[in-house]
């Protein structure tokens, strides 16, 4: 069987470089799921959990904003945030995320403040929910 080439990068360089059967992602229009021999696609990628699937085992990450080109042998996600579940601590995304609802409640901020505090709860929400999703127990 074929395998996908997935790479994972954010500003701060390769977050993932691996050969998976299946990958699935939050696309603008709804999750996406990527196979080898995919037709060519650029996307926009929201933030969300990302799910690779190689020889039965999975590999699960909260991903941020970004775009996605897609190709017959190769997916490329280049966002602006890629954390394994595993190191999510869910307490300091939880206050981050009441941080963010509380200043955007109050309204004093200007355009470009209001869209960076936004997209930080956008990717601080996608932390959570892969997280509690994933909770052993």
């Amino acid at each position: 069987m074929s395998q996908l080439h997935v790479e994972i990068v954010t500003p701060e360089g390769v977050r993932l470089a691996q050969d998976v059967d299946m990958a699935t992602f939050p696309g603008e229009e709804g999750e996406m799921g990527v196979y080898p021999n995919h037709e060519p696609l650029i996307t926009r990628v929201v933030p969300g959990e990302l799910v690779l699937q190689a020889g039965g085992a999975r590999k699960i990450m909260a991903i941020g904003e970004g775009f996605a080109k897609i190709s017959a042998e190769r997916l490329i996600i280049l966002c602006d945030m890629a954390l394994y579940e595993e190191e999510i601590e869910e307490a300091k995304v939880a206050e981050a995320v009441a941080r963010a609802q509380q200043a955007l409640r109050q309204k004093e901020l200007g355009e470009e403040e209001q869209a960076a505090t936004a997209a930080l709860l956008a990717r601080s929400l996608a932390q959570l929910k892969v997280k509690r999703r994933h909770r052993p127990g």
